[in-house]
């Protein structure tokens, strides 16, 4: 494992980099509050055979803080982090908010994505949402970044539905179960919108890859092939 920072998009954003040089590069996104250590346990073994990068989206970690904050300037800045590593193309997994930011890529820039997982991801509809309290003490992310985020995924763009239909990106999406906050048939529904997803589901609640991380890398290996 290497730690690495890089200016995309006009911010630093930091990385963490596994795996060979010259391999196939595999792209993880974390979910709201999150970083890129939470992959630590899941980015060794899919790292065999490819050179994951395990990135702190802005408002995490240790990227910046610029305090403006938005899932499509995520997006962006994702973006920007690929044309800065010259990488193209990409597998991309994402947990949660960044399976949004992972989705927003694939329909973006199709012809960027061959590979997509999506890890426990919320469809693009409006939800009751629920109370938003900020922790107690220190936090490792920007709140003000919380409260910007948390709207867009209570109240999601409509087109977001929309352009899932675009991707094109062989799609795996994973459901963590009952035990998971995310309704469960929206996950299916997901699945349903991305053409040929294929649908599955380890009953492990929402962190899938941190709670059932040998299940978790079991499905997704085979799935990258």
């Amino acid at each position: 494992m290497a730690s690495a920072r890089v200016k995309a998009n006009g911010i630093g954003i930091a990385y963490r980099t596994y795996g060979p040089d010259g391999a196939p590069p595999l792209i993880l996104l974390h979910g709201l509050g999150e970083g890129m250590a939470g992959w630590d346990g899941v980015a060794g073994a899919l790292a065999a055979g490819r050179h994951v990068y395990a990135l702190d989206l802005r408002g995490h970690g240790a990227s910046d803080w610029p305090g403006d904050y938005g899932l499509e300037l995520m997006r962006d800045d994702v973006l920007a982090f690929l044309d800065a590593l010259s990488l193209d193309p990409v597998d991309v997994i994402g947990h949660s908010m960044g399976g949004v930011v992972a989705y927003l890529l694939a329909a973006e820039r199709p012809g960027r994505v061959g590979t997509l997982v999506l890890e426990d991801v919320p469809l693009p509809v409006p939800r009751v949402p629920p109370p938003l309290v900020r922790p107690e003490g220190p936090l490792s992310f920007d709140w003000a970044m919380v409260e910007a985020i948390r709207p867009q995924i209570d109240e999601p763009d409509p087109a977001w539905l929309e352009r899932l239909g675009r991707i094109t990106a062989r799609t795996l999406v994973i459901g963590g179960g009952p035990d998971s906050h995310i309704p469960q048939d929206r996950v299916a529904e997901m699945a349903r919108r991305i053409p040929g997803a294929v649908h599955v589901t380890i009953p492990a609640g929402h962190l899938v890859h941190e709670t059932a991380p040998d299940a978790f890398v079991r499905e997704v290996t085979a799935f990258l092939g």
